[in-house]
């Protein structure tokens, strides 16, 4: 499974962007998609994440300005995040859960990252 971020840059305090992040591959099915961050000195965390069933669950920090979406088809997670902050400032890392059946009939549960994405929020 591999996962290519897009949407990262440099945005002003108060504005918006949208991340998208596309699993590529096959014989693997997905559970859940999200997007975690990691500043300069810090742990990575949690931003938010999305279920095969569309229930989503975010940091308290970005909640109530961010969304989280999903479209199966294309086997693709956003985030658009708005109002956001310098503290939003971050390299954001896409994630995968997911399983397989691997040849010997075993199930195989698996996590993938993407590659990361930088977002700045800066004036």
């Amino acid at each position: 499974v591999q996962l290519q971020a897009s949407g990262g840059g440099l945005v002003q305090p108060g504005g918006s962007l949208r991340l998208s992040c596309a699993a590529s591959g096959s014989g693997f099915r997905i559970t859940d998609m999200g997007w975690y961050r990691q500043a300069p000195g810090k742990q990575r965390e949690l931003v938010a994440s999305i279920t095969s069933s569309g229930s989503s669950n975010f940091a308290d920090s970005v909640k109530g300005r961010s969304t989280i979406s999903r479209e199966p088809a294309k086997n693709t997670v956003y985030l658009q995040m708005n109002s956001l902050k310098p503290e939003d400032t971050a390299v954001y890392y896409c994630a995968l859960d997911g399983s397989r059946v691997l040849s010997g009939g075993n199930l195989q549960v698996f996590r993938s990252w993407g590659q990361g994405t930088q977002v700045t929020v800066s004036s």
